[in-house]
């Protein structure tokens, strides 16, 4: 099983009548299955709290999707020295064995991809296109570092030595903490749990509050994949808790995060505070936020792709993605042309229940993202012109318009914060000296993409903008495991390179055996 063999998920085509009719029987299934109450689990036990965490439906607000045991403080550190106990044990396995139950775990998903579309969709309030992409990359990261696991558990080159014999392998760090985001809620939460028991880790994996259900498939998933019982806990829970105790506690040796920029600092300033018995410097691996730009040069092959390219970037899952494109730069000769034809496209964007695969924009996550991103309309009609959108509604769901801002100047809040929302600001370029310093003045560094016919152009823009992921003649967002390991600069995290060749080595450690003969 090599890495060099390895090949992307295939994603489905909904053009199919045979696949919608799979999709729609798989939606009924789990809106069938609505309500129900789950435990948490902490070392391989169930166990069932008073206090309750609810998941409801963005799309419709009055709907529980489900209900968990919310963790606490104390049951936090019973699942830390938990997990302690079952490293022990599960770092003594051998990364065939874990590999191969990482395989089984990608055939699974694999045969009941429908069911976790279907539970994104209702959950997260992802289209069919979206939700469907979010499991691709599941199985991708399943697949993937399966096989990475089997490369690094393998003899490592090391310069030979006629006088002794040397030798260097990988070990795993301990207990880790994973607290994924609820954008990508399988994607990102497989991957970065499963990068870390893959290597022989054990983990305590905090899903986001707002999609826990999607957080239990995967946990199912792992149980019919054979992972022994206690590899990973299971604790949905409020982060002021259950998170604090997870990154503070000095038997937890790492921790995994993906969110926002505010949420990443704080867990590397507490992660750097050595606590009393603690005997290593805790490693944080962060994905944090974005400010993602694209720029449309005026020697841009076709305009038209770039005006498809950008709002797919912006508008894709409600513009919910660090790598989404929040802000366009366009040269000034072609300025108003691309407005208005952003302006279009805009127009034929549909939005309302995910359920129906007609709609290409859902809602947005709860009443604080809704809350957030309409507290910049005002922003924006003060900052620049509203071209589309604006509008927001929250009485059934959160469904907030596909909006433009044009005029918006470089420094400007809607250029500088992230929003992460259906908002985009257009920026206009002198030239393109200008374009890539504006592209270059935010405090992140994670997507961007180049528009432009220009070979010399695209070079520069190879050397000189400085984001973790460059995308050329394309859209920003959509990085595919293996081919475009992900992560950024700046503000925007640890460069952690998901789906890379690197990324199991954030979870390992080196110790190197010298021997000399008698």
């Amino acid at each position: 099983m090599k890495t060099e063999d390895f090949r992307n998920e295939p994603f489905t085509d909904f053009s199919d009548p045979a696949n919608v009719a799979k999709q729609t029987a798989a939606i009924e299934k789990v809106r069938a299955s609505l309500g129900r109450e789950f435990p948490l689990l902490v070392g391989g036990e169930k166990v069932v709290t008073e206090k309750k965490l609810t998941s409801v439906n963005p799309s419709n607000h009055a709907e529980v999707v489900a209900r968990f045991s919310s963790a606490d403080e104390e049951i936090a550190d019973r699942a830390v020295r938990k997990a302690a106990e079952t490293f022990e044990t599960w770092k003594k396995t051998s990364a065939e064995e874990r590999a191969a139950i990482g395989q089984k775990a990608a055939k699974i998903m694999r045969e009941r991809r429908f069911e976790v579309n279907a539970w994104m969709i209702t959950e997260a309030g992802k289209s069919w296109a979206e939700a469907d992409a979010d499991t691709a990359e599941a199985i991708d990261f399943l697949d993937f570092y399966s096989r990475e696991a089997h490369r690094y558990g393998g003899p490592q080159p090391i310069t030979p030595l006629e006088t002794e014999k040397n030798e260097m392998f990988y070990i795993p760090l301990g207990v880790g903490a994973v607290i994924p985001p609820w954008n990508f809620p399988m994607a990102i939460l497989c991957g970065m749990t499963t990068a870390a028991w893959i290597t022989g880790n054990t983990v305590i994996l905090k899903p986001a509050s707002t999609t826990p259900m999607i957080g239990q498939v995967y946990m199912d998933i792992l149980k019919e994949a054979g992972l022994p019982a206690g590899v990973v806990s299971f604790l949905p829970g409020p982060g002021r808790l259950a998170g604090n105790v997870l990154v503070e506690h000095p038997l937890t040796r790492f921790i995994a995060f993906t969110g926002s920029m505010e949420v990443g600092l704080g867990i590397n300033a507490k992660a750097a505070v050595t606590q009393k018995g603690q005997i290593w410097i805790k490693r944080v691996v962060a994905e944090m936020g974005g400010k993602d730009s694209i720029i449309v040069d005026e020697e841009v092959a076709n305009l038209d792709d770039a005006v498809t390219g950008t709002v797919a970037s912006a508008f894709g899952f409600q513009g919910q993605k660090c790598s989404a494109c929040s802000r366009v730069i366009v040269h000034e000769s072609l300025y108003d042309e691309f407005v208005e034809k952003v302006r279009a496209k805009v127009a034929t964007l549909t939005q309302g229940d995910p359920t129906d695969v007609k709609n290409y924009m859902g809602p947005v996550i709860n009443q604080g993202a809704f809350d957030k991103i309409m507290s910049y309309m005002p922003v924006g009609a003060e900052e620049g012109r509203l071209v589309a959108g604006g509008k927001g509604d929250d009485a059934k769901g959160y469904f907030i318009e596909p909006t433009v801002f044009a005029d918006i100047a470089p420094d400007a809040r809607l250029a500088q914060e992230e929003i992460f929302g259906p908002i985009l600001a257009v920026i206009k370029a002198k030239d393109y000296d200008h374009a890539l310093d504006i592209a270059n003045n935010t405090i992140y560094g994670l997507t961007g993409a180049v528009y432009s016919a220009n070979p010399e152009k695209l070079e520069r823009a190879r050397r000189e903008f400085h984001v973790g992921n460059l995308y050329l003649n394309r859209k920003c967002t959509g990085a595919l495991v293996g081919a475009q390991p992900f992560g950024g600069f700046n503000m925007s995290g640890t460069d952690s390179k998901a789906g890379g060749r690197d990324y199991l080595l954030l979870f390992l450690q080196a110790k190197t055996v010298s021997e000399k003969p008698l």
